[in-house]
């Protein structure tokens, strides 16, 4: 299975090999995997094959045609999964923390995508990445919640634009250590400079909004209502360790000594609500995900 993808390269990748490049923008894959398509001629800069070794400038223009990773393999698995709605077009599940949303290196099977191929036999797909079919956005391994999939190419076109033209209101709730204040955050971010997996606030970084309410708070944690206005990777756990109040039990961005005292070892974000007009049949819908067994207790406990 193979499929191609078309980037430019932007002045902060200035200077770094093509190979650790492309790891960098898809994390999902190795820079071993890399290096092998560009030692086959499947990575093209500006047309012509390169070396791992070279540097692309400003503006080059870089073609992949990815290949399915030999010990990756899209496989139909029956693991149950908790639908909240379903119809020709969409499915909706509550996916539980712990389950990562589609396969790659490290996490070669069980899946939610090896869940939604089980689970639809005849899945139309089309995208540019071969290890997400269906797939229209994503959700931490981690963080639990309402996750939405695509059954028709139609369907996840449409999807796809709504997600785009910020047309679908997102709600999660999470457990913060101390109380953010309340309102919007607008904190750009980007990838950051170092510790490329993870992303940082910085002002040349891509518009990122955030609207946080306090539902609940003690002296020492709160429970956070937030609507996502945009949606870029980590943004609430990155814009909730901004307000110097992370994400109890996140193990990047939150604090090592209250995860500690609270024997928290998974972030407590969920994503509580979906509300969208059905790109099809033109009516409203409000997906929403019950709050997590090991989250309930913190709610509960607070004042």
């Amino acid at each position: 299975m193979t499929s191609t993808e078309a980037l430019f390269i932007q002045d902060e990748e200035v200077g770094m090999r093509l190979d650790k490049l492309l790891s960098v923008r898809f994390p999902t894959f190795s820079r071993t995997y890399f290096q092998s398509l560009i030692e086959k001629g499947s990575v093209l800069v500006n047309g012509d094959p390169w070396k791992k070794r070279q540097k692309p400038a400003s503006g080059d223009e870089i073609e992949i045609c990815f290949e399915l990773p030999p010990e990756i393999s899209l496989e139909a698995e029956d693991i149950p999964l908790n639908i909240l709605y379903e119809d020709d077009y969409i499915l909706a599940v509550n996916k539980p923390f712990g389950m990562v949303v589609h396969p790659g290196p490290g996490h070669p099977k069980s899946t939610f995508v090896n869940a939604l191929l089980f689970h639809c036999k005849n899945l139309e797909y089309e995208g540019t990445d071969p290890l997400r079919p269906g797939i229209v956005h994503r959700l931490d391994k981690d963080t639990s919640g309402v996750l939405i999939a695509a059954k028709t190419s139609s369907a996840h076109r449409a999807l796809v634009e709504l997600f785009s033209q910020r047309k679908i209101q997102k709600t999660y709730v999470a457990v913060a250590v101390g109380a953010p204040p309340e309102g919007r955050v607008s904190a750009p971010m980007k990838r950051h400079p170092t510790r490329r997996q993870e992303m940082a606030i910085d002002e040349s970084g891509k518009e990122a909004i955030s609207d946080f309410k306090v539902l609940k708070k003690s002296s020492t944690l709160s429970i956070v209502e937030i609507g996502l206005i945009t949606g870029r990777t980590h943004q609430i756990r990155v814009h909730l360790k901004h307000l110097k109040t992370p994400v109890l039990g996140d193990s990047i961005y939150g604090s090592e000594s209250a995860n500690k005292k609270h024997s928290i070892d998974r972030q407590l974000l969920h994503a509580m609500r979906m509300k969208f007009i059905h790109p099809f049949t033109g009516k409203e819908l409000i997906l929403e995900a019950p709050i997590p067994s090991d989250m309930r207790p913190f709610g509960e406990n607070l004042p």
